[in-house]
C-alpha cells in the first residue's frame, strides 16, 4: 500500500493524532479538537458543537469544505468529525424522522468519498459509541458499546476468502491498527493489541507470508508497549517488579524467536504461530498488569473518609436528641470539641513530620473529626452526669430502625441499587401503611362521633386527635395512588434490557403524531394551571392571599405570568421544527427570552418574599376606650427579648378579639386597635410561596410532560403532611418535636420523586438538554452556568423537599383549625352551629409557636439535624458499599456512581435545608419586629 493517506470521520476523538508528526493534518468539525490539540493541524475548520439541539451547523460546515479540500490534495490525513447523528439521537431519539434524514445524509457523504478516494488512500468511517433506545450513550450496555467501523481502499485490505472459523480476539484495539494502516508510529501510551489479521496479506499471499505479516505487526506493537512499560516503571515505580520482570523475559524470548523467524522465513507454520502467540501473550499480560496497577485503592483513605462520615452522622444524631433539652450547655459543646479536633490535628501533623511521611489531608480530617467527636461525647457525658445514660439519648422508633436497616442494606447489592427506582416506591408505600396502622394503634385516630364529643378539661392546646380513622385511611389511599401514578414516569436502567422506559419522559418535539402532541400539550398546560390554582386556593383558604404585601401581590399577578411564559415556551419548543422560515428568527428570540423571563420573575418573587415575609391582612383604627389592656402585668415598653416573648401571645389573642367585630370608629380619639386576618398561617404561607416560585424554573428545565409529576409532587406532599400531622401532638407545655417517622418518609419521598422525574444515579441518564434552556446557542466558554442548570434539573426533587422540610414542623399547627372547627359543632344544636365564622373561637395555629420561641428555635435545629442524619447515613452506606465492593465487577457501573449522586444530592439538600430554615427564621424575625412595633404603639 505504500504510505497511505487517511480520510477519517470520528465522533469523539482521534487518539493516533500525536503520531502524525511531519504529516499535513487537516481537520474540520467539532471545535472541541481546538482545545485538545492546539496547533496540531496544518489547516482547520472549527464549528460550534456544544448545542445538542443544533443538528446541521457542524455537518453543513464540514460539507462546505470537505470535497474541495479533498480534491486539492494538500493533506496527508484528513479528519471530518460529523455531529448531526449524535445530536439528533439526544434531541429526538433513534426512531424519529429527523434521524432518518441525517442517516441518509451520511450515506450520501460516504458514497461521495468512496467515489473520490485514490488507490493510496484509506477511508475510515468509525463511530466511538452506539445509542440507546432513548438516544443517549455513555454506559456499557450492548447498544452503547456496539459501534460501526468501515474501512475502504481501492487496494485490497482483506483476504477474499476468510477462514471458516476465524479466531475472535476481544482485546484488540483500533488505535495501533489505524496507526499501522496509515503508516504512522503507534502512539507511545498505547497498551492495546493490534488487529493482526488485517495485515495477513491478500488472496494471492502464501500462508507463511501471511503469518509473518501478522507477526511483524504484533512485534511492532510489542516493541512500543515494551518501551512504554520501561519508561513508565522508571517514572512511576508502581508496577509490580515480579510481573514486570516476567513480561520483560517473555518479550525478550518473543523478540528472539521473531528475529530467528525473519532469518528463516520458510520455517514451519507451527513456529510462526508460536511467535504470534508469545507476542499476544506479552501484550495481554502488559494490559492486565497496567489495569491492576492503575485500579488501586487506598484503604487508609477509605477508612478515613468513612470515619469522617460516621462521626458527622453520629454527631447529628446526638445533637438532634439534645437540641430540645432545657438547660443543656450547647456553647461549651461547640467550643471544646473544636479545640479537641484542632489539638488532635496538630498532634497528627507533628507525628507525620517526625516519622517523615507525606501529609494526607483526608487522614488529617479524619483524625480531627474523631478527636472532636470524642471530646464532644466526653463533655456531653460530663454535662449529663448520671441523670441519663448515653444509650437512652438515642431513641429511634422501631419502624425507623427497620426502615434504615432495609434502606442501607440495599446499597450493598448491585441488584437492589439497579432496582432502586422500583424498591423506593415499594418502601414508601409500606411506610405509609405502617404509619396509618401505628396511628390507629396509638389511639391518634378516632371515629367521627368521638371527634365531636367534648372532653373534660380539653382545650385547643392539648394535642387531641384531629382526624377520624376513615379520613386518615383516605389520605393513605391517596398517597398510594400518587406513588403509583408517579411510577408511570420511569426510566429503565441499562442493566434491565427487558424493561421499557416510559415514553412520557421524552419531549413533545420527539412526537411524530401531531394530534397526540396537541393532546399532550393540553394536558401539560392543564397540569400547570392546576398547580397554580391549587396554590392560590390554599393561600386564599387561609386568608393570606388577601394581604396587600408585595409577595401576595406577586402571587396574584406574577405567578400567572410565569405560567403563561412556561406554556408559551413549551409551545415553541414542541413545534420548533414546524415553524415557517420567516418566523424562525422570532421564535429563536422568544426561546431565549421566555425561560430567562420566568427565571427572573422567580428570583424577583423570592427577593420580595425575603423583604416582606409577613403575608397577613392588617387593619387599624381608633375605638372607644377599652377596659381590657393588652399587656397585663407590664408597664412600659419591653426591654428584653424575654419581655417580648411574653407579650406576643397576648397581643395575638387581643387581635383575635378585635377581629370579632370590635373594630369601631368613633369621633373621639381612642387607643389604637389592630386586627390581623389569618396570622396563624404566616410561616406556612411563606414556605408554600417560596416552593412554588422555585418549582416553576425547575419545571422549565424538564421535559414538558414532567409537569404532571410536579403536580403529583405537590399533591403527594400535601397528603403526606396531613397524614403526618395526625400523629404529632400540639402542646405548649413542652418542646415541639417532629417524629422520626415524618423525617424518614419525607426523605424517602424526595428519592422517589428523583426517579419519577426520569433520573437514574448513572451518568448516561443525566439530562444534558437542561443546559440549553434559555441558551439555545450554547454558553460560549462558560462552564459553571450549564453545570448549574444540569445540576438543578438532576437534583430538583432534593432541592424542593429540603427547602420544604420545615413544613413538617409547621403543618400540625396549621391543621389545628380543622380539628377545632369539628369540635366546635356538636350535633343536635343547629342554633349554635349557625354562629358566624368571625364570632367563633379563632385557633392560634402557628402563632402557638410564639408562646415558646426558644422551643421553636430548638425544634427547627432538631428537624434539620434529623433530616441531615437520614441523608448522611445513606451516603455512609454508599461509601462503605463502594469501599468493600471495590473489586466488584459493577463497582464503576453501579456502586461508585450511586455514591457520587448521593453525595451531590446531600450537598444540594444541605443547601436547600439551610435556605428553608433561613426563610422561616426571616419570617419569625419579621413577625417579632412587627409585634414589637405594635407593643410600642399600644404603650403610646
Amino acid at each position: 500500500m505504500g504510505e497511505p493517506r487517511g480520510t477519517q470521520g470520528l465522533l469523539d476523538g482521534f487518539p493516533i493524532l500525536p503520531s502524525c508528526v511531519g504529516k499535513r493534518v487537516v481537520f474540520m468539525g467539532d471545535d472541541t479538537w481546538k482545545d485538545l490539540f492546539p496547533g496540531a493541524f496544518s489547516q482547520a475548520f472549527f464549528f460550534p458543537s456544544f448545542n445538542v439541539r443544533d443538528l446541521h451547523t457542524v455537518d453543513n460546515g464540514i460539507l462546505e469544505h470537505l470535497y474541495p479540500t479533498m480534491d486539492g490534495g494538500e493533506w496527508d490525513v484528513l479528519i471530518a468529525h460529523f455531529l448531526g447523528v449524535d445530536h439528533c439521537g439526544h434531541k429526538h431519539g433513534p426512531h424519529h424522522p429527523e434521524m432518518a434524514k441525517k442517516l441518509s445524509q451520511m450515506d450520501q457523504v460516504i458514497q461521495g468519498l468512496v467515489d473520490r478516494v485514490e488507490n493510496d488512500t484509506l477511508l475510515v468511517v468509525a463511530g466511538d459509541h452506539g445509542m440507546t433506545m432513548n438516544g443517549d450513550h455513555g454506559g456499557d450496555s450492548e447498544l452503547e458499546v456496539s459501534a460501526a467501523l468501515f474501512l475502504y481502499s481501492p487496494t485490497a485490505l482483506f483476504p477474499s476468502a476468510p477462514p471458516e472459523e476465524p479466531e475472535v480476539i476481544p482485546q484488540v484495539s483500533l488505535v495501533p491498527t489505524l496507526a499501522l494502516l496509515l503508516g504512522l508510529p503507534i502512539p507511545f501510551g498505547n497498551i492495546g493489541e493490534v488487529m493482526a489479521e488485517l495485515f495477513s496479506g491478500g488472496e494471492n499471499s502464501q500462508p507463511h507470508s501471511s503469518a509473518l505479516a501478522q507477526a511483524t505487526a504484533l512485534h511492532l506493537n510489542a516493541q512500543q508497549v515494551s518501551r512504554f512499560l520501561h519508561t513508565y516503571s522508571a517514572a512511576a515505580q508502581d508496577l509490580k517488579d515480579k510481573e514486570l520482570h516476567q513480561l520483560q523475559n517473555l518479550f525478550s524470548k518473543a523478540s528472539a524467536d521473531y528475529q530467528w523467524l525473519l532469518q528463516s522465513p520458510q520455517q514451519a507454520e507451527a513456529t510462526q504461530q508460536t511467535v504470534i502467540a508469545e507476542l499476544q501473550q506479552f501484550l495481554r499480560g502488559a494490559r492486565t498488569m497496567c489495569i491492576e496497577s492503575w485500579a488501586r485503592f487506598s484503604l487508609v483513605r477509605m477508612v478515613g473518609g468513612a470515619a469522617i462520615l460516621a462521626a458527622a452522622c453520629f454527631l447529628c444524631l446526638l445533637a438532634s436528641q439534645w437540641a430540645t433539652s432545657p438547660g443543656f450547655p450547647f456553647c461549651p459543646l461547640l467550643l471544646i470539641p473544636v479545640a479537641g479536633g484542632l489539638g488532635g490535628a496538630v498532634v497528627y501533623v507533628g507525628l507525620v513530620a517526625t516519622i517523615g511521611l507525606r501529609l494526607d489531608l483526608v487522614l488529617l480530617g479524619a483524625v480531627a473529626a474523631m478527636c472532636s467527636l470524642l471530646t464532644f461525647l466526653w463533655k456531653a457525658r460530663a454535662a449529663w452526669g448520671s441523670r441519663k445514660p448515653l444509650a437512652t439519648l438515642l431513641p429511634l422508633p422501631g419502624s425507623v430502625r427497620l426502615f434504615l436497616l432495609i434502606r442501607l442494606a440495599a446499597f450493598f447489592s448491585d441488584s437492589f441499587v439497579v432496582a432502586d427506582a422500583r424498591a423506593t416506591p415499594f418502601l414508601l408505600d409500606s411506610f405509609i401503611l405502617l404509619l396509618v396502622a401505628q396511628l390507629h394503634w396509638e389511639g391518634q385516630l378516632l371515629s367521627p362521633k368521638l371527634l365531636t364529643v367534648p372532653r373534660l378539661g380539653s382545650s385547643s392546646s392539648t394535642g387531641l386527635p384531629r382526624y377520624s380513622g376513615a379520613y386518615a385511611l383516605r389520605l393513605g389511599v391517596g398517597l398510594l395512588l400518587c406513588t403509583r401514578l408517579a411510577g408511570l414516569f420511569h426510566r429503565c436502567p441499562e442493566e434491565t434490557p427487558a424493561c421499557h422506559s416510559s415514553p412520557w419522559l421524552s419531549p413533545l418535539a420527539s412526537m411524530v403524531d401531531g394530534r397526540a402532541k396537541n393532546l399532550w400539550y393540553g394536558a401539560c398546560v392543564v397540569a400547570l394551571l392546576a398547580l397554580l390554582a391549587a396554590v392560590r386556593l390554599w393561600l386564599h383558604r387561609y386568608g393570606n392571599l388577601k394581604s396587600p404585601e408585595p409577595p401576595m401581590l406577586f402571587v396574584r399577578w406574577g405567578l400567572p405570568l410565569m405560567a403563561l411564559g412556561t406554556a408559551a415556551y413549551w409551545a415553541l419548543a414542541s413545534g420548533a421544527d414546524e415553524i415557517p422560515p420567516r418566523l424562525r428568527a422570532l421564535v429563536a428570540g422568544a426561546s431565549v427570552v421566555l425561560p430567562r423571563a420566568v427565571a427572573g420573575l422567580a428570583v424577583s418573587g423570592l427577593m420580595l418574599l425575603l423583604w416582606k415575609p409577613v403575608t397577613v391582612l392588617v387593619k387599624a383604627g381608633t375605638g372607644a376606650p377599652r377596659t381590657r389592656t393588652v399587656l397585663t402585668p407590664f408597664s412600659g415598653p419591653p426591654t428584653t427579648q424575654a419581655d417580648l416573648d411574653y407579650v406576643v401571645p397576648q397581643i395575638y389573642r387581643h387581635m383575635q378579639e378585635e377581629f370579632r367585630g370590635r373594630l369601631e370608629r368613633t369621633k373621639s380619639q381612642g387607643p389604637l386597635t389592630v386586627a390581623a386576618y389569618q396570622l396563624g398561617s404566616v410561616y406556612s404561607a411563606a414556605m408554600v410561596t417560596a416552593l412554588t416560585l422555585l418549582a416553576f424554573p425547575l419545571l422549565l428545565l424538564h421535559a414538558e410532560r414532567i409537569s404532571l409529576v410536579f403536580l403529583l409532587l405537590f399533591l403527594q406532599s400535601f397528603l403526606l403532611l396531613h397524614l403526618l400531622a395526625a400523629g404529632i401532638p400540639i402542646t405548649t407545655l413542652g418542646p415541639f418535636t417532629v417524629p422520626w417517622q415524618a423525617v424518614s418518609a419525607w426523605a424517602l419521598m424526595a428519592t422517589q420523586t428523583f426517579y419519577s422525574t426520569g433520573h437514574q444515579p448513572v451518568f448516561p441518564a443525566i439530562h444534558w438538554h437542561a443546559a440549553f434552556v434559555g441558551f439555545p446557542d450554547g454558553h460560549g466558554s462558560s462552564t459553571w452556568l450549564p453545570a448549574l442548570l444540569v445540576g438543578a434539573n438532576t437534583f430538583a426533587s432534593h432541592l424542593l423537599f429540603a427547602v420544604g422540610c420545615p413544613l413538617l414542623l409547621l403543618w400540625p399547627f396549621l391543621c389545628e383549625s380543622q380539628g377545632l372547627q369539628k369540635r366546635q359543632q356538636p350535633p343536635g344544636n343547629e342554633a349554635e352551629a349557625r354562629i358566624r365564622p368571625e364570632e367563633q373561637e379563632q385557633p392560634l395555629m402557628e402563632m402557638r409557636l410564639r408562646d415558646a420561641p426558644h422551643h421553636f428555635n430548638a425544634a427547627l435545629l432538631q428537624l434539620g439535624l434529623k433530616y441531615l442524619f437520614v441523608l448522611g447515613v445513606q451516603i455512609l452506606a454508599c461509601a462503605l458499599a463502594a469501599s468493600i465492593l471495590r473489586r466488584h465487577l459493577m463497582v464503576w457501573k453501579v456502586f461508585a456512581p450511586k455514591f457520587i449522586f448521593e453525595a451531590l444530592g446531600f450537598i444540594v439538600s444541605s443547601v436547600g435545608l439551610l435556605q428553608g430554615i433561613t426563610l422561616v427564621m426571616r419570617v419569625d424575625g419579621a413577625v417579632s419586629s412587627w409585634f414589637k412595633q405594635l407593643v410600642l404603639a399600644q404603650q403610646r
